[in-house]
């Protein structure tokens, strides 16, 4: 079986992050980029599931700069990866990014697919399921456990209840946070991954064109920065704090 883990890299959550006034797109060029710490858990998640035989693929669509994220998923074990890199994808949306990552499924033949729930920069959480809507694939999504067999079997938490689901494969899976830590790739693995396989393909390569515009796409047309937040208004509580409050509000017509 081949299993196949989305990856992507983001910018670091602990760093600044800002957007270019140009593009409209996140500034990545002045970012310290990491992989994505959910895909680290879904690669973990993935090599637990690996069988005798079995192999875990990971698939990227992103910058060429993004190669030494992908190496890192290898070093923490995966067997190889391909890295979709090509500039006419640049600020693709989802229903693009979404084509072109399901056309990679299909060509390189997987037969499981693994991402995380929700991207740390996006934070949009459906571009599993439409992947799957591309594929014509079952999809289990928001999995907390997650086992295969015959079948893949996963349990998904609700605010009333735990659903236990069940499909079989091809499958697409997306995860959530409460599956384990990732590994720390050692030295051993970081050596290994210099020398693992990854395949760098293109729109071409894949058979899509990113001009057609017969699909609904998402174009981005003008972002400005944020504008400075101004002073609030303290209200010091000498027993007529209430009135206050009050009266604020119904200055700012907030009540």
């Amino acid at each position: 079986m081949k299993i196949v883990v989305l990856v992507k890299e983001v910018p670091d959550t602990y760093g600044e992050r800002h957007l270019s006034p140009e593009t409209g797109l996140t500034d990545r060029e002045n970012a310290d980029n990491v992989l994505d710490e959910i895909c680290e858990r879904a690669i973990e998640a993935a090599l637990g599931l690996k069988r005798d035989g079995d192999e875990v693929h990971l698939l990227a669509m992103a910058p060429a700069s993004a190669e030494k994220s992908i190496r890192k998923g290898l070093a923490m074990g995966a067997d190889e990866a391909v890295h979709i890199a090509d500039e006419n994808l640049k600020g693709a949306d989802l229903t693009l990014t979404a084509e072109v990552l399901a056309k990679a499924v299909e060509k390189q033949g997987y037969d499981l697919v693994v991402a995380g729930n929700l991207s740390t920069d996006g934070n949009a959480g459906v571009l599993p399921t439409m992947i799957a809507e591309h594929l014509g694939w079952p999809y289990l999504t928001q999995l907390t456990e997650l086992s295969l067999d015959q079948t893949a079997k996963g349990k998904r938490s609700t605010e009333d209840a735990t659903q236990e689901v069940e499909a079989e494969l091809p499958v697409v899976v997306s995860l959530t946070e409460s599956f384990p830590d990732p590994r720390y790739p050692n030295f051993k693995g970081i050596m290994a991954a210099k020398k693992k396989p990854l395949t760098t393909l293109t729109c071409t390569d894949l058979g899509v064109d990113p001009e057609d515009f017969s699909h609904p796409r998402l174009i981005m047309t003008e972002a400005s920065q944020r504008p400075p937040r101004e002073a609030g208004t303290k209200i010091t509580d000498d027993g007529t704090a209430a009135a206050q409050l009050a009266d604020f509000l119904a200055a700012n017509s907030l009540i």
